[in-house]
């Protein structure tokens, strides 16, 4: 009871950010960073930090991959041999082990054609520590250049890259940290600028883990060359804060995010994961984010929603999501992940 009690608490609590205001909207660079990658967290809608329990963990909770991870929904032929007298002992739930190898890739066809793509490679170090590298990749296809005169000078490109570098530590069976290292390069055309950030996040599982919570602190750095000698733009800073939980006697997992950007609005999120069906999982989500989308359009209902589906075999994952931006489209995300 009192667990419940904490939880509604909490959920209010960051409902209660959710529409906040912030009059530095649009002035940081290298926005890319602030797209989700993860089919899987963002078929729900980016309701991810609190339970951050596979490789795309590497870009939005480093801490998720050293943290224990539990099968919630276990066979309960697993617990034949098991005391059920045990202090703590639930028949529902498994701790998984993990291969020592892992690699995460997306593909993600975003707004007005833009390319996107996402690879991770997480390899465990022992029982408590996992490294991981990373590499996000953003490109605008070719354009236009015209003068001031609007004649026209050809075409151009435009990239965006980050290359990441992870370590995270699992303190004791309920703590997890991690940290994330990142370069991070923009293109356009002839010019080019660059910074270094980091990213940190922390993991706290309840016992068994059906309770979870995650913070994470994204994009924390500054520039080091801007496209003019005489002037640096400021990162897209940001601070997750979330909470996971799987209901009891059923199964359903239910996360709830609060993010609070430098740039931008304070959003909420909120989405589920349904594992009545595995080996496939469906999953649904909602966010306040959506409500920058809108025009008063028909398809204004819409923006902010997500919803998608796994499906695991063996050491396998493939994930896929649907987000909607209301008049902007709708952008679909594709991951793969495999254990070796």
């Amino acid at each position: 009871m009192k667990k419940t009690t904490f939880i509604i608490i909490a959920l209010l609590t960051m409902a209660s950010f959710a529409f906040a205001g912030n009059s530095d909207a649009g002035k940081n660079a290298y926005t890319f960073l602030k797209i989700g990658v993860g089919a899987k967290e963002e078929s729900m809608a980016g309701a991810y930090v609190g339970l951050a329990d596979d490789p795309s963990s590497l870009n939005n909770n480093p801490a998720g991959l050293a943290a224990p991870i539990y099968d919630l929904q276990a066979p309960r032929d697993y617990y034949i041999e098991q005391a059920e007298g045990e202090i703590g002992y639930e028949p529902d739930i498994k701790l998984i082990e993990t291969k020592q190898n892992r690699f995460f890739a997306t593909y993600m066809n975003y707004i007005a054609d833009i390319q996107t793509g996402y690879l991770g490679y997480v390899r465990k170090l022992d029982d408590r520590s996992t490294v991981g590298a990373s590499l996000q990749y953003q490109d605008y296809g070719s354009m236009e250049k015209r003068n001031s005169l609007g004649e026209s000078l050809g075409d151009f490109s435009s990239f965006d890259m980050a290359f990441g570098i992870t370590y995270s530590k699992r303190i004791n069976q309920k703590l997890t940290l991690g940290v994330t290292g990142k370069f991070i390069l923009e293109k356009i055309d002839t010019l080019t600028s660059d910074a270094m950030a980091v990213d940190i996040g922390g993991l706290y599982r309840f016992d068994h883990g059906r309770t979870s919570l995650g913070i994470a602190g994204r994009n924390l750095g500054s520039q080091l060359k801007g496209f003019t000698k005489s002037h640096k733009d400021p990162l897209p800073a940001m601070f997750d804060f979330g909470l996971s939980h799987s209901l009891r006697g059923m199964p359903l997992t239910v996360n709830a995010d609060i993010t609070i950007p430098t740039d931008n609005q304070v959003f909420f999120a909120i989405g589920g994961q349904f594992e009545s069906f595995r080996p496939f999982f469906l999953r649904l989500g909602w966010s306040s984010a959506g409500q920058d989308y809108k025009t008063d359009s028909d398809n204004d209902n819409l923006g902010g929603f997500a919803a998608g589906f796994g499906y695991k075999y063996t050491d396998y994952n493939i994930d896929y999501s649907l987000s909607s931006y209301a008049d902007l489209g709708n952008v679909h995300r594709l991951s793969m992940s495999v254990d070796f």
